[in-house]
């Protein structure tokens, strides 16, 4: 088992809870507009991804009618903060964030999330003090977060690292960090889709105790 220095959280669907909270804004806006609704949450699972962009065109939205970033994403944006109020931590952050504090292993989140939403909601659910860095973005379009793992990367030269995460894009941040990376299939993508990444895939963050401690 490898010794790590610092765990890197995902926070979206890893941390936080939030799948139907995005799943419900986005069929609210399918519907307004007559397209085809995520039926549930595999059919959810199946169709997200990075960039989010890309994600919309998939679901039929016309960007020669609405533009993304004026005018779906913000639009997105507010019907999820409305939805999220209710959306729970993972059961096992609270638990697993303190067994890795009590081995001397450094945690930090990196998200595509907007900073300032991101820690307002780590805030509410008394969780901001659990992680020694929080590393977001300065956009709420999702673009991903490879220019901030660039800069953690930078940060940290000599970390040995590992990212916990629940989608391809958290394995393809990953390769950029040049660390290890645990998949939990609780969040925004199936175990199936996960499988392909060719690493670790667990089923909740109990089960990424052993191979982080």
């Amino acid at each position: 088992m490898k010794k790590y220095t610092h765990v890197i959280w995902d926070f979206n669907g890893t941390i936080l809870a939030d799948m139907k909270a995005g799943m419900d804004a986005i069929n609210q806006m399918l519907a307004e507009r007559n397209l085809p609704i995520l039926r549930d949450l595999n059919a959810y699972r199946a169709a997200f991804g990075f960039p989010v962009e890309d994600y919309y065109r998939r679901l039929g939205f016309d960007f020669e009618k609405e533009d993304f970033k004026t005018c779906l994403a913000p639009l997105w944006v507010k019907l999820y903060e409305e939805n999220c109020k209710s959306a729970p931590l993972f059961p096992g952050v609270e638990a697993l964030c303190r067994d890795l504090r009590r081995a001397g292993i450094s945690q930090s989140i990196l998200s595509a999330s907007e900073s300032s939403m991101m820690k307002g909601q780590l805030q509410e659910r008394g969780a901001l003090e659990w992680f020694d860095e929080i590393w977001g973005t300065d956009t709420i379009l999702a673009y991903g977060k490879e220019g901030i793992a660039h800069a953690w990367r930078q940060a940290h030269p000599d970390a040995d690292a590992v990212v916990l995460g629940d989608t391809v894009h958290d394995f393809e941040i990953a390769n950029v960090l040049r660390a290890d990376c645990i998949l939990v299939a609780a969040g925004h993508h199936s175990a199936e889709r996960l499988s392909g990444c060719g690493v670790p895939v667990v089923p909740d963050l109990d089960a990424c105790r052993p191979l982080l401690l």
